[in-house]
Order: structure tokens, then sequence, then C-alpha cells
């Protein structure tokens, strides 16, 4: 098939399957690690697990874009794959051992997080050395489809291990995966790297600043992502609460979420056909649709009109991101583009941990609906804002 075409090449073929094998991995990770806590401790535990893994995450972003164009990036993602290696391991052994503590598990995940700030500022530089250019849309579309994927089938695999065997197993089978992913990493053959110019570190950040900063097309997507994250948190957040009190349950939120990942995943596949002459400006009407789950849940609709809801805004997400990616790496200078794309994940999550935060006092001072409502509106409000500006509507794909 014409849409796959770009599993044909060699290089990509072997990055793809490793990056495949390691989002199954994650998915375990993503129930193991909330039972493996709560196995030993509290909410509250698992609460600072969590922040422990997702704070140095935002942290090292910027230094891991310097480094991922500094050095070879397969190198950067190597050892942030071997160093998530350990991290799972190490956890396992912790669980399987019955001697974790809340603190050891936050340190080790904490590791694990600033890792990842290395890994996926190199993997978007790295992609497009592994494709040609005329598959390089369908290649971001492929791995949109393998996270999506992963996630919904790592999460029934991830789900049985834990209930069968317990979370230690699951997190030692992620670990299982990194060490998948870095030897698919280990076998690609890449054009050489391209050395930066010998500065100091402060000067390859202000470097890709610059080449963030001159692009307002890069500028406004990020700062408009910035604040749709902060209010999609509240989707995360209050959905649950409305899922509880007025629509069923866990297995209406289970609906819900499963709804928002399969519409991710048929996003994916419509992402391999799209061809649009202004990408970011299509892009961004379709991320517009975030603010529909989040309107339906402030009206309380069914848990399947709003599943509808999230299936709609999951594919128009995808679709953007898709668009989102291929168009960084086609307008942005290769020996800049891991840096950029650093300053667009800090960019992109310096709000959400906001949204997380004040969603719930909100909801309590202003009632679970109001707050829903304030969400939706401020999604339409920035999408609209970034599909409006000239630079971002105008731009050719």
């Amino acid at each position: 098939m014409k849409s796959f075409d770009a599993l044909r090449e060699p290089e990509f073929r072997l990055l793809f399957t490793g990056q495949l094998i390691s989002l199954l991995g994650d998915a375990f990770t993503s129930v193991a690690l909330a039972f493996a806590v709560l196995s030993f401790g509290n909410a509250t535990d698992l609460g600072i697990v969590f922040a422990a893994k997702s704070i140095p995450l935002i942290t090292f972003l910027l230094i891991g874009g310097v480094f991922a164009d500094r050095l070879p990036r397969r190198a950067v993602m190597l050892v942030a794959d071997v160093t998530r290696m350990g991290c799972q391991a190490a956890t396992a052994v912790l669980i399987l051992a019955h001697t974790a503590t809340v603190w050891e598990v936050a340190l080790i995940q904490a590791l694990s997080g600033a890792a990842t700030a290395f890994f996926n500022p190199a993997s978007t530089g790295l992609t497009p050395m592994t494709v040609s250019e005329e598959r390089l849309q369908q290649a971001n579309a492929l791995r949109g489809i393998s996270n999506s994927g992963a996630s919904l089938v790592g999460l029934g695999l991830g789900g049985a291990v834990v209930a069968a065997a317990g979370p230690g197993w699951a997190l030692a089978v992620d670990a299982g995966s990194f060490a998948a992913s870095a030897f698919f990493l280990s076998l690609l053959r890449l054009p050489p790297h391209v050395k930066l110019p010998p500065q100091s570190f402060l000067h390859d950040l202000r470097d890709g600043w610059h080449e963030f900063s001159s692009r307002t097309w890069v500028w406004m997507v990020v700062l408009s992502a910035s604040f749709g994250n902060m209010f999609t948190s509240f989707f995360v957040v209050l959905g649950a609460v409305v899922a509880k009190e007025s629509l069923g349950g866990p297995l209406a939120w289970t609906v819900i979420l499963v709804g928002f990942s399969v519409g991710s995943l048929a996003g994916g596949f419509v992402s391999l056909h799209i061809r649009t002459g202004r990408p970011l400006f299509f892009g961004s009407v379709l991320v517009s649709m975030l603010g529909l789950p989040l309107a339906l849940l402030a009206l309380h609709a069914p848990a399947a009109v709003v599943a509808v809801g999230g299936f709609l805004a999951g594919g128009g997400n995808m679709v953007f991101n898709s668009l989102w990616e291929t168009t960084l790496q086609k307008h942005v200078p290769a020996v800049a583009l891991s840096r950029v794309s650093a300053y667009d994940w800090f960019g992109s999550l310096a709000f959400q941990p906001l949204g997380l935060a004040i969603a719930g006092p909100l909801a309590a001072a202003a009632g679970t609906s109001t707050a829903l409502w304030i969400a939706a509106a401020g999604t339409l409000v920035v999408t609209g804002m970034c599909a409006s500006t000239p630079s971002v509507r105008n731009l050719r794909g």
C-alpha cells in the first residue's frame, strides 16, 4: 500500500520498529507504575512519583535540544534509552523485592524523565535522516499511528500483566522494550553528523532561540499549544468527576477515553493521505475540536456522545501533530531542528501543570460545568487566534 511506503525505506523501518516496541512498553508503565506505588503508598505518594517524572522532563528539554544538535542524535537517543532501561529495571527489582519506598521510586523516575527530555528532541531531528523528503509526512503519520495503537494495545496488555503477575513484572517488560529500542537504533545507517561550530552551551541555546523566535508561525503555534494543553488538562481532571457523578462511573470514563484513543488512531491514518497547501491553518482548524468533549461534559451529555466528541478531538489533534512535525522538519534548518523542537516541547508543556492545578479549585468555586465551559471557550479562542495569524494561515506546505 502506498500509504505505508515509508516503511519500505530500511532506516525508517528500523526506527519505527524500535519506537513501536518502546511505546508498547510505555503503555505497560502507565498502568504498572500507578499500581506499583499504590501497593506500598497512597494517592499523595502516587502524585509525588508522577510529578518527579514530569518536572525533570520539562526542566531538561532545552538542554536536551542543545545536546541533540551538538552530538549525533542517534547517540543521544541510545544513551537515553539505556538510561530509561536501567531506571525501569531498578524500579522493577525494588517492587518485586517488596523493598521500594516512595522516595526511591520518585528519584529513579526523575532520572527517567530527564532521559526522555534528551530523547524527544533528538527523535524529531533524527526522523528526516531516515526517510526521503516526499515521504516525511507519511513517516510522521505512521509514528502517530504507532503511538495511538501502542497505547490502546499496551494498556490492555499492561493491565493483564499487572493483574496476572504484578506491577513489577510489567515494569520489567518496559525495561526490555527500551533495550529493544536501543538495539534497533544501533542498526541504523545514517548520514554523517553535521558538526556545529565550536561555541559555548549558552551560545548554542541562544542560536536555537533565534531559530525559534524568528519564525512567527513557530512560536505562535507553540503559544497556542501551551494554553490549549492547559485547558485540555481540565478534561483529564474534571472528566472523571463528571463520569462518576452523572454518567455512570468508571465504565463511562473508560468509554470516553477509548473514544479519544480510537480517534487518535483514525487521525493517524487520515494523515497518511492529507495533502494541503496550508498545513498549519488546516491543522489549527481541526485541533479546535479539542473543545468539543469539554463542552459535551459541561452539558452532561451521555458517555457515548462525549466519546464521539473525544473521537473527533483525538482525530483532529493527531492530524495537526503530523502536519506540525512535518512542517517543522521541512522549514527549520536541520542543524537547529532539535533545539527548535526542544523549545516546542518546553513551551507546549509549560502551562499543563497549571491547568492540572487550577481545574479542581475552579470547579469548586464556580461549579464543574462552568469550569468546563471556560476551558472549552478558551480552547476555541486560542486555536482561533492561531489560525488567524497571517504567518500561520499563509505558510505553504
